[in-house]
């Protein structure tokens, strides 16, 4: 199957367009006067013998030759009309005939050629208009024979709808959550503090421990939504440095031993040491912890767990995959949402708070990287990140 055609820059685009044009129209223009001429020749001509016509070409190629014989043969077949010098009225009525005629075809022609780039605008402009109007997540069609700018044009503002579409649906979806996920704990200690009060529940450490775990459980959901608005705005602060993803990998699984082993899973490692990257080590440390904790929470008992550090230039790639039940395809686009759970109905003790995923996805965005997910058949959920590899 054949590759699709580039799109053309702008510039070339243009310049082929208008060129063509221009050469277009010399040539009709210069054909028209030629056919003129040449028809002038045939109508003087027409009743003249083959031996003439040859006598008065080959006269007509050397006129020093015979100039007389060669001015008896004109005035035989031409009129005065004919070899008169100047512009006669009628090559003035022709010139008129030709401006008068290919001005429309030019016009016509003009708008037929910049039909592409005019379409692709407008579908930009529409979908800007749609976005407008709160309708977010319009796209823009992209148009065939568009020039490769304005191509662009159309795929940055979809790829920029798209982000306003999944902002929007966070604002939409997460308020309600974020009360729910604060509301729940905060209830939780005001009631075991009012029980303490109304002496329900004895005062002593052990009910105080209760409310703070409570409290501990608001300040770190807190926490997450300050470093993932920081990291959103652009604000994150990082210390880049280089990192080896092999390191952080094996830190990762090392501060999760023990639960590792309680859930009976048995990484899989297969760890490149010569792939560094340039990255702030606390940070990738973290995108490394929560996407094995994720692993945790839904990988089955006793399931696997795949961790490979890899090379793809210019990248530095760790995948963290998974034998759990994995996420819809439709479901994907949705992992990075702040709160959102393939289950609803999880709590929060087994599902966490929804947050891991954004803040890990935040955090690849703020090194210049990405976190990207896919389905491994027959179950389970493969994430991937990438991020730059340290410069040479």
């Amino acid at each position: 199957m054949p590759s699709p055609r580039k799109p053309l820059p702008l510039r070339a685009w243009l310049g082929l367009r208008m060129s063509g044009l221009a050469v277009g129209v010399v040539f009709a223009i210069t054909a028209t006067i030629w056919i003129r001429y040449a028809y002038v020749d045939y109508h003087a001509l027409r009743n003249a013998s083959p031996e003439v016509r040859q006598e008065l070409e080959r006269l007509s190629a050397a006129p020093d030759e015979n100039e007389e014989r060669l001015w008896t043969l004109i005035r035989s077949f031409y009129t005065i009309r004919d070899v008169m010098p100047g512009t006669s009225n009628r090559d003035w009525i022709l010139v008129g005939i030709l401006i008068s005629g290919f001005i429309p075809l030019i016009v016509a022609v003009g708008f037929g050629l910049a039909k592409p780039l005019a379409r692709q605008f407008l579908s930009v402009s529409a979908a800007a208009h749609r976005v407008s109007d709160r309708e977010f997540g319009a796209k823009a069609d992209l148009v065939k024979d568009a020039p490769a700018e304005v191509r662009g044009l159309a795929d940055d503002f979809n790829a920029m709808s798209a982000q306003l579409e999944q902002y929007e649906r966070e604002m939409r979806e997460s308020s309600a959550m974020l009360a729910h996920e604060l509301r729940t704990p905060l209830n939780a200690a005001m009631g075991r503090v009012r029980g303490m009060l109304d002496s329900v529940f004895p005062r002593d450490d052990q009910q105080l421990q209760m409310v703070h775990r409570q409290l501990e459980q608001i300040n770190r959901l807190v926490g997450d939504l300050h470093l993932l608005s920081l990291a959103r705005a652009g604000q994150l602060s990082l210390h880049t440095e280089e990192v080896s993803l092999t390191d952080v990998a094996q830190e990762a699984l090392r501060w999760l031993e023990g639960a590792l082993d309680e859930a009976g899973l048995v990484p899989d490692c297969r760890l490149d040491p010569t792939v560094v990257v340039s990255a702030d080590r606390g940070r990738v440390g973290q995108v490394a912890t929560i996407l094995v904790q994720n692993v945790l929470r839904h990988a089955k008992q006793g399931g696997s767990l795949r961790l490979h550090v890899r090379r793809e230039p210019p990248w530095g790639v760790l995948e963290v995959a998974d034998s759990g039940p994995g996420v819809p395809i439709e479901s994907l686009p949705k992992l990075v949402d702040r709160f959102w759970r393939a289950d609803q109905s999880r709590t929060r003790d087994s599902g966490g708070t929804g947050l891991g995923l954004a803040i890990a996805a935040a955090i690849c965005q703020a090194h210049g990287g990405t976190l990207s997910f896919e389905r491994v058949l027959p179950t389970g959920l493969s994430s991937t990140v990438r991020l730059p590899l340290r410069r040479p």
